[in-house]
Order: C-alpha cells, then sequence, then structure tokens
C-alpha cells in the first residue's frame, strides 16, 4: 500500500513538472528551433541559415494566442528591415554616416508599422542585408529563413498543444487570498491586544508590499486569458477570462482598503500610546469581525476559481453565509466604536474610519455588487466584440451564443459557472 501511494505521489509531480511552464517552454521552444533549422537547410541558400531556429525561439510562446501574434510581429519587422535595406542598397553603400541613417530609418519605420517589441529587429535585418555584397540574394534567404521558423513555430503549438494555463492562475488567485488574510488575522489580533506603534506598522509595511503579489497574480492572470484567446478546446473563454478578472479586480480593492485599515490602526496607537487601540469588549469585537471577513475573502477566491457549477454553487452558499455572519459583527462592532468615540472627541475620526474600512470590504464582496460588476464587464465585453467583429458577432447570434447565454452560464443570483 505503501508503495501505491509513493508511486502516486511521484507520478503526480511528474504531472505537474509537465504543466510546469518553464519545462513546456523549453521543449517546445528546442523542438520548433531544431526544425526550423533542419527545414531551412533545404531551402536557404544560407549555409547556415540560423535565422530560422533564431525565429522559431521568438516565436513560440506559452500560448497560441501570443505564438500567432508574435509571429505576426516578427515576419513584419524582418520584412520591413529587408526592404529599408534594400532601398537603401539602390542609393548608398555601406559607410558610417549611411548606416546611421539606415538605423534611423529603420526603427522610425519599425514604430510606424506597430511590430511592438520587434522594433530592433527591423535594423538588425537592415544591417545584416546591407553589410553584404548580394544583397538581393541575402533578402531573399532572410526573408525565407524567418517565414520556415514563424510557420514551424506555429505549427509547433497547433500540433503540441500549449495547456491550458486557467488552474495556474486560479491557485494565484486563492494564493493571494489567503496572504490576505493571514494578515487581517494578525491585525485582528494585534487590535485586540496593546499594540505598540512598531508593530502596526509592521503590520502596514506587510499591506504595502501585497501590491507586489498583484503584480505577480496579474501576470499569472494574464497568461491564463492569452492560453484561452483562439484555443479550441475552452468553451465560454470569455466568461473564463471575465470572472477571473473582476475576481482579481475585487480582491485588488480589497487590498488597498486594507492597506488604509492598517495605516487607521496605526495613526490611532501612535494617538493611544501607551493605552491599547480599543477597549477589551471593542478590541475582541474587531478581532472577531476581520477574522470572519479573512474567511469570507478565501471563500471569494474559491468562488471566482471553481469550474464546476455545483461546487461554484456551494461555494456562494458558504461566501453569503460568512458575509451574513461578519455583518452581524459588523453592527456590534458599530455600536462598540461609537461609545469608544463619545468617550474620546478627540480621535473620533479614527474609530470612524476602521468601520468605514470594513464596510469597504464587505461591500466589495457582496455577492449582489459581485453579479453587478459581472454582468457590467459582460456587456462591456460583448459590445466591443460587436464593434470590433460585427461579422462574427452576427455569426454567433445565429448559431445561437448570444449574451443571454453568458447570462446563464454566469450564473443565476452571481454564480461564476
Amino acid at each position: 500500500m505503501r508503495e501505491v501511494r509513493e508511486w502516486t505521489a511521484h507520478a503526480e509531480r511528474i504531472v505537474r513538472k509537465r504543466r510546469d511552464p518553464v519545462v513546456v517552454q523549453t521543449l517546445r521552444s528546442a523542438i520548433a528551433a531544431t526544425i526550423a533549422y533542419v527545414i531551412a537547410l533545404r531551402l536557404s541558400p544560407e549555409p547556415a541559415p540560423l535565422t530560422a531556429p533564431l525565429t522559431a525561439l521568438l516565436v513560440v510562446q506559452v500560448t497560441l494566442y501570443a505564438t500567432i501574434t508574435n509571429g505576426f510581429r516578427r515576419v513584419n519587422a524582418v520584412v520591413t528591415g529587408v526592404l529599408v535595406a534594400i532601398a537603401f542598397s539602390l542609393l548608398v553603400g555601406l559607410t558610417w554616416w549611411s548606416l546611421a541613417l539606415l538605423l534611423v530609418a529603420s526603427l522610425a519605420v519599425g514604430r510606424l508599422v506597430r511590430v511592438e517589441e520587434y522594433v530592433p529587429e527591423v535594423a538588425i535585418s537592415a544591417m545584416l542585408v546591407l553589410g553584404v555584397t548580394s544583397v538581393g540574394d541575402t533578402a531573399w534567404a532572410r526573408v525565407v529563413e524567418t517565414l520556415i521558423g514563424a510557420v514551424v513555430g506555429l505549427a509547433c503549438n497547433l500540433l503540441l498543444a500549449p495547456p491550458v494555463w486557467v488552474e495556474e492562475a486560479g491557485e494565484s488567485i486563492e494564493g493571494l487570498a489567503r496572504r490576505l488574510r493571514q494578515l487581517m488575522l494578525r491585525m485582528g489580533e494585534e487590535a485586540a491586544g496593546g499594540t505598540p506603534v512598531h508593530r502596526a506598522e509592521k503590520q502596514l509595511h506587510e499591506a504595502r508590499r501585497l501590491d507586489h503579489d498583484i503584480v505577480e497574480v496579474d501576470a499569472a492572470l494574464r497568461q491564463a486569458e492569452d492560453s484561452l484567446r483562439l484555443n479550441p478546446r475552452v468553451q465560454d473563454s470569455v466568461l473564463h477570462r471575465v470572472v477571473m478578472r473582476t475576481g482579481l479586480d475585487t480582491l485588488e480593492i480589497c487590498t488597498v482598503v486594507l492597506r488604509v485599515l492598517a495605516r487607521s490602526l496605526t495613526d490611532l496607537a501612535k494617538e493611544r500610546e501607551p493605552e491599547p487601540l480599543f477597549g477589551a469588549e471593542t478590541g475582541a469585537a474587531l478581532e472577531q469581525l476581520l477574522s470572519q471577513i479573512a474567511d469570507a475573502v478565501v471563500s471569494f477566491a474559491v468562488l471566482v476559481t471553481t469550474h464546476l457549477s455545483a461546487s461554484a454553487e456551494s461555494a456562494e452558499e458558504r461566501l453569503a453565509a460568512e458575509l451574513r455572519t461578519a455583518a452581524g459583527t459588523r453592527d456590534k462592532l458599530a455600536l462598540l466604536l461609537r461609545e469608544e468615540a463619545e468617550r474620546d472627541l478627540g480621535h473620533w475620526q479614527l474609530p470612524g474610519a476602521v468601520l468605514t474600512e470594513v464596510n469597504r470590504i464587505l461591500d466589495e464582496l457582496d455577492t449582489e455588487h459581485r453579479t453587478r460588476r459581472l454582468f457590467e464587464e459582460l456587456d462591456r465585453v460583448s459590445r466591443e466584440q460587436r464593434a470590433r467583429m460585427p461579422r462574427l458577432t452576427r455569426l454567433r447570434e445565429r448559431l445561437g451564443v448570444t449574451e443571454q447565454m453568458w447570462r446563464n452560464r454566469a450564473g443565476f443570483g452571481g454564480r461564476s459557472r
């Protein structure tokens, strides 16, 4: 039995390693570059057609959408550079001043043709072509090699289907929610006890560092969004993207409000030092409320990253119950804070700020607020698609893929799937 468990754990590690972005990218890039070089040896007049594998390396990305967009931009950049070099070769030779003009012209044209990050490739291609004696042959070889690399890179991503990174993005979102939860629990414990200023400031610095975590989660979500685009294996890709994006937006707002709450508690600690922040009953109520909100934040993250409708329904019910409990504790805390503000009229605004900030977090996590936000975003995406691709929109409507179906799949009452 032990051997079976060890074998199962080993198999799970292998599966996770196969889905690791670094492993996937390395294998796909190496295969694409090798195939591109072999094909270029037969089709290119150059003895060592290294432009083909170089293009394949740059074109092959983790997602199919990124591969297509990068392949188009790189081919566009190389062809533009070759055309600029041919135009210069008809007018001037290669001198220091013509090289300077070539670079300026190539970089300027690269901006005009919108090749994005491949603007330097326009100048590189122009220099390589202009620096040889047989401009025509070299220009043709460079274009051919670039096309080979781009086509092979795209073919590798079509045949070796890239994974869908929704699960990894969901884990990142839940990880952010758990970090928020841990910080809330610590802030609650500090508020219930005698909090010195330096410990309150430590919580404030930790809240500020959460901005870096949001950047990382946003990058993971962007990769997931790209992996859903143009992916025939995924249905309702727009819905997936909108649900997770709006969920991350909500957590980002909660992070900002939590940072403001940490600042309010720090200011209160400075004003009341060496006395505790709150009375014993008020501090215990605030600790209890922050603990309940912390659990609700994790439940919200589970809700927006859940794939199965049944699980989403269970997650929504759990979140609604936690928010109702937190609302009751919030009402109790409001009365206690009002009593404390009446006893200390000189600093009444700080307890009031604490209550305002926890109210904002509860409002952001509210299921009805989330439903409105989700439908507003779906409406915005639908309008943009109709404006950008009217023919495709009409085709989808004929096939029955309507905005109301998106709403139904989003779930009545705010369900995410």
